[in-house]
């Protein structure tokens, strides 16, 4: 499950990210109700974070938008199935036309081991991203709630690289892909085959 992501702080490739939540209009709506959005760091479940999703006009914009739809009484959602999330009631509407990407640098991940010394469970964090150079490109799908939107990340099976981390990855999807993943009247299910899974895998510090 992705449940973490690390933005850099610089690089010319987030400038204009960090830009398109300055200019965007939701960006003072999300400060005025005490979320300020994150666009450097570790980012987390609830943050408001830089997303890229498709506009009025037919082209692509990042909005920002927070990480999580809400539950009454309960923890957020805050991934989705690839192999369910088309049929489940909760992420329907959304796989159907609301899509986005998620630019990340990375994403984290926890492998949990038995430590032969003291049979209590060990758990070794690792930093995972596409061995192509470039963002990390995490499909999502979003909704509007109380007015702002919301996102979760979808996950699928693990590539052959991650899969001794862990059972699940992120649907990442090449760059040149991303702006077809995002249009409401694409086919996401044609641009499944083009998930990335050569995946750099190593040790978080």
């Amino acid at each position: 499950m992705c449940c973490r992501y690390y933005i850099l702080p610089k690089g010319v490739e987030w400038d204009p990210i960090r830009e398109g939540v300055e200019r965007s209009a939701l960006t003072p709506r999300f400060r005025a109700a005490g979320s300020e959005p994150v666009t450097q760091g570790e980012a987390r479940p609830t943050d408001v974070l830089p997303v890229l999703a498709a506009d009025r006009q037919g082209g692509t914009r990042i909005f920002p938008m927070r990480w999580g739809f809400a539950l009454p009484g309960r923890a957020p959602l805050i991934n989705a199935r690839t192999e369910t999330a088309p049929e489940k009631p909760s992420f329907r509407e959304a796989w159907a036309a609301h899509r986005c990407a998620v630019p990340a640098s990375w994403y984290f991940e926890w492998k949990h081991d038995e430590d032969p010394e003291t049979g209590k469970t060990r758990k070794t964090k690792y930093s995972i991203r596409p061995k192509a150079e470039g963002l990390t490109w995490l499909c999502g799908l979003y909704r509007i709630e109380n007015g702002l939107p919301a996102f979760v990340i979808l996950t699928r099976a693990p590539g052959p690289d991650a899969a001794a981390i862990h059972d699940r990855m992120p649907l990442i999807l090449p760059e040149r892909a991303v702006s077809d993943w995002v249009r409401p009247d694409a086919d996401p299910r044609a641009l499944l085959p083009l998930a990335v899974t050569a995946l750099r895998v190593e040790k978080a510090g």
